[in-house]
């Protein structure tokens, strides 16, 4: 038998439970068009999902009770006698569960007179006997008993995703005792959910404490007579008959009489014929759309598209094309300033050429057709291969349309990157994911077989082809037609260039800054040591909880399942408590420093000594651009530390300087003008300080001058918290006060400025009654969440509905500012580049004799970006390195 495989064992019966409840509070809306409850077979596939994903196992089998009667009920009658009876709504699901698992290619199993368990468990025991790795997932922890070096239980923690791992190492370490040690510490204590008695007064603390001195509960009962009179004594005495009785009730058999080879178990993926009949049954069309194996997706993936491969020979056949066609440069790997090149498609709905050659794309024509911005293309990703073709030395223009922009725009909480799933997304079927074809993380890879491969080439350029109208029809109907064409578009070519132009990064400064940090973490390191009286791993939370709340005492502030925290937030609250808590916290985040921007720029930094970052325009749900390989906009800068990173960003040439303009409070900016207020208009109008102004009012004062730099500080928190929504008890958090001084200062803040509450009070109301809130350009967040009967889902979904339009307007803002000083940039005919976006934050780099022109310039352009109630205000700066800009 191989080393790799792999046997994945589920305990039906516990998941089908832990599944029905996780959707108990929706189950009305899981019903089938025959009335039947399907809300335990839909909650049960995403858990399966998620664990063949997390295991890929080679062989797997669910086991489930065969009834209630087992060998355990003849030996005591009361076994499991107190639980409730399943529901109804579960019951009538059972057939079904069982169905789903055999159209899923997952053996099922159950044996009469044993449980689930012990099944498990003989299947366990056998599989490791082959070789084999074994995972067990299980809502029941009596399971643990069967973890070894070669199987591992997985327990449902919360609901039916998360889960905790037991090994025999996390056994010994949450209980202080070996897996075979459970079964004696059940018979000690017994068990309240399977109702058997154990010995009296004996809970879990006095069992683990006997056995950590006696080992087992057969040399416990050895040595009885030697204990001290004592009640426990007298009990265990008494009792000893029905401690060995619950002992045994524990004891999952791994001999039971499982009629099942091991290669009856060998998992080859779904029976796609089947498993689409089911889901129809069920009225799964959302895993139906998963499956791409609906009727039209069954016929259009059986027939391959009659595509013709592009050679030096025929490059006639493109200049010969008249109308729009799709384009897409096949890459596999995410970061598209590196990736290989593995082919490109050309086609419309009609005919499609293909080639894996991408230098045919350097030869005349096709370069001409491509740069030629008369003839019309349809792409996946316009940012993605306009950077692709640039490595080729080719311009591409004439891109009127993206189908993932659109997508994205037409509902922002789908965000996939790959182009079938978000074909499917729009009940397109005519073509399968790339995942599906190329597979995932180390095994991803072209096809053997070529012809594979051209034809999923050509069935991604039909597919953009025939969404476009579809698309573009949705886009008017939600009025972003302007959106997409004018902001998002030619965004997306504005951030191509930013990326190619790439930031140049002094490795040598990163590298002494790098020996600096080390030399500062190990002197915070002997601080650290002596405060303790002895050394220890800080990055250890076990030993660093035994240092500070055993060793040092200090007081408890939160305990885990693992023993006490040492979170950050706890270690806020410990501050004044020990001065060792001061220098834990600057040592993890100079750790933090060190590892993700110190090193992780230096692993980054291409071979024109620069960084080329990648920006996310269709990641977030407000709108706002993220940066990944690497990610620019995180780098922290309320620390000398992490500002010191920045030292390392510097200009192409010595006689250039970095130069910066950023919003100043854009998002209130925005609030003001989207709520109406009179009175924060008018501070904003008379360029008061909206922090101090906001200050006057929570303390009640007359004055500015009379505001403090606290006082102000903690309106500044109020004033942004608003912002998101933010409760008493957040604030109370954030700034240090009482829950009812946050109260206070929430209900003065709502009276200086009424609007601004009406505002938030209609934005939800809006949100409950048309399901979405929108930005002042109509970009449209939807929030499904907003009727649910979880307070905490609701909540949450009733920030996002006041925060969304804001934050959501102000990413609009920059972007249309980012698009006009690109063009003020060419028709200045000025060497200065734009370089990178901070969230509010534009970076620039310039001749030294060019600053001046961009101190005017850049804010007259940010400014007038858009026209609001209130006028927005930019800051700006200019130095050798993008530290010294504001240093």
């Amino acid at each position: 038998m191989k080393k790799n495989k792999k046997l994945l064992l589920i305990d039906g019966n516990s998941l089908m439970f832990r599944a029905f409840f996780a959707l108990h509070n929706v189950l009305d809306k899981f019903t089938n068009q025959d009335g039947l409850h399907t809300n335990a077979i839909y909650a049960f596939k995403n858990m399966l999902d998620s664990i063949l994903k997390s295991v890929e196992p080679t062989h797997i089998l669910v086991a489930f009770d065969a009834g209630k009667t087992t060998f355990r009920t003849a030996k005591f009658d009361d076994y499991k006698s107190g639980r409730a009876k399943m529901p109804s709504e579960l019951a009538e699901q059972l057939p079904y569960m069982r169905e789903f698992l055999e159209c899923y290619g997952v053996k099922w199993y159950e044996l009469p007179n044993f449980e689930a368990d012990d099944i498990v468990g003989t299947m366990a025991k056998r599989a490791e006997a082959e070789g084999f790795k074994v995972t067990i997932v299980t809502g029941d922890r009596d399971l643990t008993q069967l973890t070894t070096a070669n199987t591992t239980v997985a327990v449902t923690v919360k609901g039916v995703n998360q889960l905790e791992t037991y090994t025999p190492e996390h056994v010994q370490e949450k209980l202080g005792i070996t897996p075979a040690q459970i079964v004696d510490m059940k018979g000690l204590m017994g068990d309240t959910s399977d109702n058997y008695p154990g010995v009296t007064k004996v809970g879990e603390k006095t069992a683990l404490k006997l056995l950590a001195e006696y080992g087992s509960m057969a040399n416990l009962y050895d040595h009885v007579d030697e204990m001290k009179k004592s009640k426990l004594k007298e009990n265990l005495i008494n009792d000893k008959d029905q401690a060995f009785m619950s002992r045994d009730l524990a004891q999952i058999k791994t001999d039971a009489p499982v009629e099942l080879a091991l290669e009856d178990l060998a998992y080859n993926g779904v029976n796609l014929e089947a498993l689409t009949a089911f889901y129809k049954a069920m009225d799964f069309n959302a895993f139906l759309s998963q499956l791409n194996v609906t009727e039209a997706v069954a016929e259009t993936a059986a027939k391959a598209l009659d595509y013709q491969i592009l050679t030096k020979d025929n490059l006639q056949l493109i200049t010969a094309l008249t109308g729009p066609q799709s384009f897409t440069i096949e890459m596999l790997d995410d970061n598209y300033h590196t990736a290989q090149l593995d082919g490109f498609v050309i086609g419309d709905d009609q005919h499609w050429y293909v080639s894996n050659d991408v230098t045919l794309l350097q030869t005349p024509e096709l370069t001409a057709f491509l740069e030629n911005s008369e003839k019309t293309k349809y792409v996946f990703d316009l940012k993605r291969t306009y950077v692709a073709l640039n490595r080729l030395n080719i311009k591409l223009a004439g891109a009127t349309f993206d189908l993932l922009l659109a997508s994205y725009l037409l509902n922002t909480n789908n965000n996939s990157n790959d182009l079938g799933d978000v074909a499917q997304l729009h009940g397109y079927t005519g073509v399968q994911t790339d995942e599906a074809i190329y597979g995932k993380g180390a095994k991803r890879a072209l096809p053997e077989d070529q012809a594979v491969y051209f034809d999923h080439l050509a069935k991604k350029a039909k597919a953009v082809f025939e969404l476009r109208q579809q698309l573009m029809k949705e886009l008017d109907a939600h009025q972003q037609t302007d959106l997409f064409q004018n902001l998002e578009m030619p965004l997306a070519l504005v951030l191509a260039d930013m990326e190619i132009a790439g930031i140049t990064v002094d490795a040598q400064r990163l590298v002494k800054m790098q020996g600096e940090f080390k030399t500062r973490l190990a002197a915070i390191e002997t601080e650290i040591y002596t405060i303790a009286g002895t050394e220890f791993n800080i990055n250890s939370p076990k030993q660093l909880s035994q240092i500070l709340f055993e060793k040092l005492q200090l007081p408890v502030i939160k305990k885990t399942k693992t023993g006490y925290s040492t979170s950050v937030e706890v270690l806020e609250k410990l501050r004044t408590a020990s001065p060792i808590i001061d220098q834990i916290l600057n040592y993890r985040q100079i750790s933090k420093i060190q590892s993700t921007y110190v090193t992780g720029l230096l692993k980054q930094i291409h071979p024109d000594h620069k960084v080329h970052t990648r920006y996310m325009q269709t990641l977030t749900q407000t709108g706002r651009l993220s940066s990944v390989d690497p990610n620019l906009q995180n780098i922290p800068v309320r620390i000398e530390e992490g500002r010191q990173i920045r030292q390392a960003f510097v200009p192409r040439h010595p006689d250039w300087e970095i130069f910066s303009s950023d919003y100043s409070q854009v998002e209130l900016r925005v609030l003001a003008h989207i709520s109406g207020d009179k009175n924060m208009q008018a501070a904003f109008k008379e360029n008061r300080d909206i922090h101090a102004n906001t200050a006057m009012k929570i303390f009640g004062l007359s004055d500015p001058s009379e505001v403090t730099p606290n006082m102000r500080r903690q309106a500044k928190a109020t004033n942004f918290g608003i912002v998101y929504g933010i409760s008493d008890y957040g604030l109370s958090q954030n700034i240090g006060i009482t829950r009812k001084q946050a109260k206070q200062f929430i209900e003065a803040y709502f009276e200086q400025y009424p609007k601004v509450k009406a505002w938030m009070d209609e934005i939800v109301k809006t949100a409950r009654e048309q399901g979405y809130v929108e930005t002042l350009m109509h970009r449209r967040r939807y929030l499904p969440e907003i009727h649910s009967k979880n307070f905490n889902l609701r909540s949450f979904a009733e920030r996002t509905a006041m925060n969304t339009p804001i934050q959501g307007s102000a990413a609009d803002i920059i972007k249309v500012a980012m698009i006009n000083m690109v063009q003020k940039l060419q028709d200045s005919d000025l060497k200065a580049v734009m370089l990178l976006q901070v969230h509010d934050e534009l970076i620039f780099e310039a001749p030294k004799s060019e600053i001046p022109i961009l101190e005017q310039l850049v804010p007259s352009v940010m400014d007038s970006a858009v026209s609001l109630a209130v006028p927005l205000k930019v800051d700006s700066g200019h130095g050798a390195t993008w530290y010294d800009v504001k240093g």
